[in-house]
This record gives structure tokens, sequence and C-alpha cells, in this order.
């Protein structure tokens, strides 16, 4: 790979300290200088990207992230994509990620059994492009719980949206099934969802014997249990047994925030409000009214949820963008618009919305000494913005303000110097 020089830059680093104009010199897949001033460094034949002043910040990291949801209404809409057809749309929602800036993402779930590890593979090998990428398993639940979404119509019924259990013994075995399929992280549904009114948000459906199960047999292999707890209970049950992932977490009380503040340097929480938004004002398209929503209980989670969340901000608890996007009323590659609502509802100053999705994005990754940030000798993982995000977050979402995609030194989208350049040395 040819050395590439971004001059000209204003360099927003992802620590959370105040932009400056500089230069940064790639060199294989790494950050090897970082300039602090207006002074471009010595090209000696890199390639030489003049940004005009745009902004170079690290690649977002998206803490949430389901491939393998289709852009349907409904979880069974999901499961009923044929596998074969399933795999192609993974493939393609991974490009369209890291395209959109997100050079890492952290798998919180798939529809079917192996597509998360597969996808991540594929990635790793080169076959596709695609984020940095931790798989996840399926979404392990209980009878009656959120993902108890069997299909018998569909050609491999055994293939429901999650699996189910009953009993630490029913988890063990399933939990040994996902790692050995090689899984990153195993997601358990420890509370419901509004999503599925037999089931609501404030219900805790998992016994701790089932969750220590589970735990035991992802400690053994190194690997990470991950948690869908919107009620404040399974927020307590999830810290309890050691999970560092904690997806929503809609409803704490006093005793769950000092825990989750207790445990803050192992945890983070990824609470994918912009689902709760949406389904109050912008799912009626998809047959979900205002009124509809508020029965089903979603005005009374977000209020929660932006209590419950900006008292986490404060106490400095890691809470991350990310959550459910690929629903139609949530369309993927969006996704930087929980920045802005973390601005909006929760409290966050720009710079740290920013934070939470560079520097937090690294330790997430657990790369936190090589990624995240823009520091010499850190993974070249970085975009070049057209703008300031800091006056303008929704500008990260807005697919031609993002000049440049880098991931592991090599351009996933390339602005046209660098395109040109490339095609200079090739004729």
């Amino acid at each position: 790979m040819a050395d590439v020089v971004f001059t000209n830059v204003r360099i927003l680093d992802g620590t959370g300290q105040n932009p400056y104009t500089g230069s940064v010199l790639v060199r294989g897949n790494r950050i090897r200088q970082v300039g602090r001033s207006t002074a471009p460094i010595a090209p000696g034949g890199a390639t030489v990207i003049d940004g005009a002043g745009a902004t170079l910040m690290p690649g977002m990291c998206e803490a949430h992230t389901h491939f393998s949801w289709n852009d349907a209404a409904t979880l069974a809409e999901i499961q009923t994509l044929p596998l074969e057809e399933h795999v192609l749309w993974c493939a393609k929602v991974a490009r369209r990620y890291l395209e959109a800036g997100f050079t890492s993402c952290v798998g919180a779930a798939c529809a079917k059994p192996r597509l998360d590890v597969v996808i991540r593979n594929a990635i790793n090998a080169g076959q596709i492009p695609g984020p940095r990428y931790l798989a996840a398993s399926q979404e392990i639940t209980v009878v009656g719980g959120l993902g108890d979404e069997t299909l018998p119509h569909l050609p491999f019924p055994e293939f429901s949206f999650g699996v189910n259990i009953s009993g630490p013994e029913e988890m063990r075995k399933a939990v040994r099934l996902f790692l050995k399929y090689g899984v990153d992280s195993v997601k358990m549904n420890l509370s419901g969802d509004n999503f599925t009114p037999q089931s609501p948000s404030e219900t805790t459906w998992m016994m701790d014997e089932e969750v220590a199960a589970a735990m035991r047999e992802v400690r053994i292999r190194g690997k990470r249990g991950i948690a869908h707890a919107r009620s404040s209970e399974s927020v307590k049950q999830a810290l309890r047994h050691g999970i560092d992932l904690i997806y929503h977490a809609s409803f704490v009380d006093d005793e769950a925030i000092d825990m989750l503040e207790a445990a803050k340097d192992r945890v983070f929480v990824a609470p994918g409000i912009a689902i709760l938004y949406a389904m109050l004002y912008e799912a009626e398209p998809y047959g979900v009214t205002h009124d509809m929503a508020v029965g089903m209980g979603y005005e009374a989670e977000w209020e929660a949820a932006v209590v419950s969340l900006a008292k986490m901000h404060k106490r400095g608890i890691r809470v991350l963008p990310g959550g459910d996007y690929g629903f139609a009323f949530t369309p993927h590659c969006q996704n930087a618009r929980d920045l802005e609502f973390f601005v909006k509802y929760l409290g966050f100053t720009p710079m740290e919305a920013i934070r939470s999705t560079t520097l937090y994005g690294g330790q997430i990754m657990m790369r936190p000494d090589e990624l995240g940030c823009i520091k010499d000798g850190y993974l070249a993982d970085l975009m070049l913005v057209d703008g300031d995000p800091l006056a303008n977050l929704s500008i990260l979402r807005d697919p031609k303000r993002i000049l440049a995609v880098m991931k592991d030194g090599e351009f996933a989208k390339a602005p046209e110097i660098a395109s040109r350049r490339a095609w200079e040395r090739a004729a």
C-alpha cells in the first residue's frame, strides 16, 4: 500500500480535545505521524490528499449492529427472507456501513444462526468489504419472550428468530452451539420489549440460573455475554452475572444506576433510543400510529429512557450510539442520528457525542490502544468529512458529506484525488 498524507485538514482526534489544523501520514495500515501545524508532512512519494479544511476524524463505531435486519416492519418479515438471499443482504449492508463511515461494528444478534460469523469471516478474509466486526449469536430467549418467533411454514422451521431455552441445561447447550460456530458474543434477551406486546419492556424473563449457565460457558472460551435489558431488574441481573455490554437500559432505578456506576470501567450501554422515537413519531406509514405506539408503552419508555440515560451520562457510564437500525422505520446507515439524539435529549455536548462513537468505540471493540483515535501508531481507520460535525452532527449521516473513508490504511470510499492518483500509477 502506498503512503497517504492527509494535509490541510481539521483534525478531530476522537479523544475529546479541541480540533486543530494539521496533517496525518498513513503508512501501511497505521497512522505513522500526526502533524499539528499548517506545514504539511513531507510526502516523500506518498499520495497527498488536500482536505481543503475538511474534518479528518476516526471512523465511527456502531455498538448495536444488526446487519441481517432487512428494513422490514416486523420480526417475522426479517426471518422469512430465505437463507441465501439473507447472506447476500448482509454482505451488501456491511459494505454500506463501511462507506457511511462506520469502520467498526459490534454485532448485537443475527436473524439466522451463522449469519454474523459468515459475514465477519468474509470481511476478515477480504472476500467482501465491511467494517471491523464482532459477530453475535442469535438472540437467546424463553418461550413467550422477545424473539420467540417460530415460523413453521418456512422451508427450515428450525430457523426461528430467536432460540428458545428453558432452564440452565438448555441454555448451556444453546450457548455451546453458538460458541462452536465461532461467535464473539452471545446475546441473551433478559427483558421483554414493547415490540412484542405479550412481553413488554418492563418485564424480566430469564432466571438467574439460566444467565449464570450462559456466562460460565462464555468465560471459559474468553468470549463476551451481551444482553437485551430494558427493565431495571434485567439490568441488575446483567450486572450481577458479569455481562459488560447492556442494550437499552430504559428503566433503571437508583440501585441499578449505582450498580452501573460501580462497574463503569467495565460496562458499556448502547440504548438504541432512535427506535423508541421512530415508533412514536415515524412508524405510521408502516401501520403503527402515534396513539397505537403510546398504547404499546413507547411514550412511557421514551420518557423513562431519557431520564435514565442522562443520569448515566452524568455519572460517567459509557453510553454509545447504535441500536435496532434495519427496521423500516429505522433504516440502515442513518445510525449516526443517535449522536444528535444524545445531544438533544440526553445532555451530551457534540464533542461528547463524537467521543462516544470514536474513543469509546475503540474500547468496546476491545482495542483501546490502537482504535478510535487519531494518534501515532493507531490503526488507520479514518473518515474525511465536508464540514464541522461539532457544529452540525447531522452531516455524519449525509453520504455527500462523507468525502472519504479509510479502513486499515485502504480507502473504502476514496476521495477524487486519490482515485485519480491510483489511475495514473496504473497507467
